[in-house]
């Protein structure tokens, strides 16, 4: 957190949003008697909105550190994308093609990408757990060149294999069990983000917290996983691959 923004925090002209009391009371390393009754003080407030385009304002790259953050402190985290490939699992070129679309400077595309792919080291942290969801238009959407989609979905089978990563695909055949409407996150059982077009919404209370761990469980079950969804993906990937050969 830059200090100036700490400055406005503690002066009161700026509220703090639930990811910025997660890592201030992470920082300060407060009892867990007053780490619950702070985090209850944030539940009040616990739902709101940020637009991307305050994002792209205060920069997209600290954004990045403070997903980190989040993180950092989270023991078992749950990803659902119908959209795209997640951003811990993102090659450099997927990640930039994904960032290119928000309008940032040269400069900042690149810090923001540097930050991004930083992250990544935290699936190497054998005491957290990952689980990653996402739907096989994912692993199909032409975002980048078909030499570079198949380096992308290799990455996919490689992170597939790491024993604190489960990676599940809901195939297009499968029959869904509700419409997927939106990207999500959940953080152990403390704090839900929500993608939409225009923002991002960030929730502490309970209520929503499970209702979205809820919804990832239901696609969960319909997902294929282990060897078969690796040998999915390297179908999909070779098909990539027989393209870049065709003349």
């Amino acid at each position: 957190m830059s200090t100036s923004k700490l400055s406005r925090v503690e002066t009161g002209k700026t509220a703090p949003t639930v990811m910025d009391v997660e890592r201030l009371l992470t920082a300060i390393g407060v009892s867990e008697e007053i780490r619950t009754n702070l985090a209850e003080v944030a539940r009040r407030e616990a739902t709101e909105a940020t637009a991307w385009r305050l994002y792209r304002r205060t920069g997209f790259h600290h954004h990045q550190d403070e997903i980190k953050a989040i993180e950092a402190e989270t023991t078992v985290l749950r990803v659902f994308q119908p959209s795209c490939i997640p951003g811990l699992c993102q090659t450099p070129e997927y990640a930039r093609r994904i960032l290119a679309g928000e309008s940032l400077t040269e400069e900042v595309l690149i810090r923001t990408v540097g930050a991004r792919l930083q992250r990544q080291s935290v699936l190497y942290e054998p005491s957290k757990s990952f689980r990653f969801l996402i739907t096989e238009s994912v692993l199909r959407w032409r975002l980048l060149s078909a030499p570079e989609m198949a380096v992308q979905l290799d990455r996919v089978v490689t992170l597939s294999r790491l024993p604190n990563i489960w990676l599940g695909v809901v195939p297009l055949a499968a029959p869904m069990p509700e419409v997927p409407t939106c990207s999500f996150a959940v953080f152990d059982s403390r704090l839900t983000t929500v993608e939409i077009p225009h923002a991002e919404i960030t929730t502490a209370e309970p209520r929503d917290v499970e209702l979205y761990r809820e919804k990832f469980e239901r696609f969960e079950r319909t997902a294929v996983t282990g060897d078969a969804m690796r040998t999915m993906v390297e179908h999909i990937r070779d098909e990539f691959l027989r393209e870049r050969r065709t003349p």
